[in-house]
């Protein structure tokens, strides 16, 4: 009973009550390679009930800074996402201690496992950006797991989404559902754009150059996904056969948002991404959202998007306005990866598609 009111307590707003709990993808078994990073072992961590096994699944999809504390009594608490490291420590301490934990300590933080001084951390990406040019850069995340083209089952470039009030989201997470994919064995890396000169065609022209840099550094499989713009421009890359193995497309948008002048083209340059599509082996899945504020006509736009099929992608999964997630950051919300998560990365690897 103590740990699942804690885990209620400690992550409340992150994984509501009754949601599911992450499948064995997020063991350390599941992982390819030599030696599966420790942070993901979830069998290795002392004292744990099964719901606090459970609890620390769900941990490891969060943002960083993230925290996990215990005690020998198997109380556990954790945070993520705080202001700093130092915030995210000391509210994942307290959460464990205001549950009746003695001596809490940390066991793991962000990436690593620090138990007792016992410090397991995984490899760091390289520091270096893979590609470049005025107005992008193609860099891994060092915020994930990395394996190298070597080990890795394929390389995720993420693209953010282009804000309406023109701020800068270089640098930002990618959304937690990428999570999923970097605990099986994913590498992560940001397609990142200044949004002084981030306009649709020419970011689509810079991400089919960032995927050929990504193919060419080795890596046999590649996922292009994004958010809203980022999205928008991932379906654009299945216009060059070959360049992409799978489209992950949230809430695709390109257009402005309510009350754009745009909308009124909107749906005819979406006729166009789709016809221009000619990579027959790619996987695709796209999902929308009811009341997504860029969406200028959600029944005209599923409809478009449900052409997305044999023979210009090899396969469509496409999530349209699932319940209970709604606005134009729908995939942002951990119900979306709690539910979606595990059959995505399904559907990307050769699963049939994740039910509504």
């Amino acid at each position: 009973m103590l740990g699942a009111l804690l885990a209620l307590l400690a992550a409340a707003a992150l994984h509501p009550a009754g949601a599911e709990t992450p499948s064995a993808v997020l063991d350390a078994a599941a992982m390819p390679g030599l030696a599966p990073p420790a942070v993901l072992d979830a069998a290795a961590v002392p004292y744990l009930t099964a719901a606090g096994r459970a609890d620390y699944r769900r941990f490891l999809l969060q943002a960083t800074p993230r925290v996990f504390a215990l005690a020998a009594d198997g109380s556990w608490g954790w945070a993520s996402a705080q202001p700093d490291m130092a915030a995210t420590e000391a509210r994942a301490l307290l959460l464990c201690a205001q549950w009746g934990g003695k001596g809490c300590k940390v066991y793991a933080r962000d990436l690593s496992v620090v138990w007792y001084g016992d410090v397991r951390a995984p490899g760091t990406p390289p520091g270096e950006v893979f590609a470049a040019g005025p107005g992008w850069s193609l860099l891994p995340d060092a915020r994930f797991l990395w394996q190298g083209p070597g080990q890795a089952r394929g390389a995720y470039v993420w693209a953010h989404g282009r804000a309406a009030g023109g701020q800068d989201s270089r640098g930002s997470q990618p959304q937690p559902h990428v999570r999923v994919f970097n605990n099986a064995g994913w590498d992560v890396f940001r397609f990142d754009r200044d949004p002084a000169t981030d306009e649709t065609e020419a970011a689509a022209g810079w991400m089919r150059a960032a995927l050929k840099e990504v193919r060419r550094r080795g890596y046999a499989r590649i996922i292009a996904g994004g958010q809203s713009r980022g999205g928008w421009n991932a379906l654009q890359a299945l216009s060059e056969p070959g360049l992409v193995d799978a489209v992950v497309a949230v809430a695709p948008a390109a257009h402005g948002a309510r009350g754009s002048p745009a909308w009124a083209w909107a749906l005819d340059d979406l006729r166009r991404v789709v016809a221009a599509a000619r990579s027959p082996a790619a996987r695709v899945a796209v999902v929308t959202f009811a009341g997504d504020e860029f969406d200028p006509d959600p029944t005209g736009r599923a409809a478009i998007l449900r052409g997305l099929n044999a023979p210009h992608v090899g396969a469509l999964l496409f999530l349209d306005r699932p319940v209970g997630l709604s606005g134009h950051g729908g995939g942002a919300e951990a119900q979306f990866t709690l539910r979606y998560g595990d059959c995505l990365l399904g559907f990307v690897e050769g699963q049939p598609g994740c039910p509504r």
